[in-house]
């Protein structure tokens, strides 16, 4: 064998360890080809393959704005959603409407009178005639003048990579103006969540729109006191042919079991409405993906201060 001279084989051992300290930093991965791009971490995948940011890593849940930041703006106008984002959402939810003239409006109530002070119809009425209406004032004089906004507003205020809930308040009837608007928007069908108490709004959703996820929402504890089991929430579900539920928050019955049965059915876990610190860490015991939340900002805080070396 023949012996390399001192300097060579003290300059490729520099070499080599100086390679090896790249690929421990995460530089250039061994054996790359020279101008190769460093290597990067990849962001957590979210719900539907979605990357969350990084200020989302530090909660182990999807935080979805209950018709906005709710608490502290006026539900379901371009000012709670807006003020949705800056409190580092996931996600917003809003409620749907169809106007008198077709146009999908932003409102939970079928009547305007709560919102507006003025009764009246929901379908009843025109976009022109609702867009009359003050919907911001009840919250505070700074509100004075939001407007009942559309959809395809509230879905230009969604930033890249977060997520639209649409609750559908009304039927079917609905689907072909969603269709037309979800389309004309610039985000991706696994961007917008199509939820609804309907069962046949999934169906036809899943039917018409099979890109699209749609979540059916249920409540665990009716009126009659009896709860619904797991079997009978992921009967419905599959039936329907919804890609996820979307549960009443109720710890007594929403057991780590019982989330781990929703989940092995291949549906995707949310939650709703929880502004409280504990029962949001219940819920993310119990395994969910998803909480709404009227105040995202204040329930990330509580739960980010739960993940902070102390």
């Amino acid at each position: 064998m023949m012996r390399m001279p001192w300097k060579v084989a003290v300059g490729g051992l520099v070499t080599a360890i100086v390679a090896w300290g790249m690929c421990m930093a995460g530089a250039v991965p061994i054996g790359a080809p020279q101008g190769s791009a460093p290597l990067t971490p990849q962001p957590d995948a979210g719900p539907a393959g979605l990357a969350t940011t990084g200020k989302a890593k530090a909660v182990p849940v999807e935080i979805v704005a209950h018709r906005g930041a709710s608490w502290d703006a006026p539900e379901n106008t371009l000012a709670s959603m807006r003020l949705a984002w800056e409190q580092q959402a996931d996600a917003i939810e809003f409620d749907c409407f169809l106007s008198k003239d077709g146009q999908i409006v932003i409102i939970h109530d079928a009547d305007t009178r709560r919102t507006a002070g003025v009764p009246g119809k929901v379908a009843e009425q025109t976009l022109e005639q609702l867009r009359r209406l003050d919907v911001g004032r009840w919250k505070g004089e700074r509100f004075a003048g939001e407007r009942i906004p559309t959809l395809a507003e509230v879905l230009a205020t969604v930033p890249p990579g977060k997520r639209a809930f649409i609750e559908v308040k009304c039927g079917p009837e609905i689907l072909p103006e969603l269709d037309r608007v979800l389309k004309a928007s610039r985000l991706r069908p696994e961007q917008t969540v199509v939820i609804s108490f309907s069962e046949d709004v999934i169906a036809a959703v899943k039917k018409q729109r099979p890109d699209l996820p749609a979540y059916w929402i249920a409540v665990l504890m009716p009126r009659n006191g009896k709860p619904r089991g797991a079997e009978e929430i992921i009967a419905t579900a599959r039936r329907i042919r919804a890609d996820g539920v979307d549960l009443s928050a109720e710890a007594n019955v929403l057991t780590p079991a019982y989330a781990a049965q929703i989940r092995q059915a291949g549906l995707f876990l949310s939650v709703w409405t929880v502004n409280d610190a504990d029962l949001a860490r219940k819920m993310i015991h119990s395994g969910v993906q998803s909480i709404t939340t009227d105040r995202p900002g204040w329930l990330r805080e509580q739960l980010q201060s739960d993940r902070t070396p102390r």
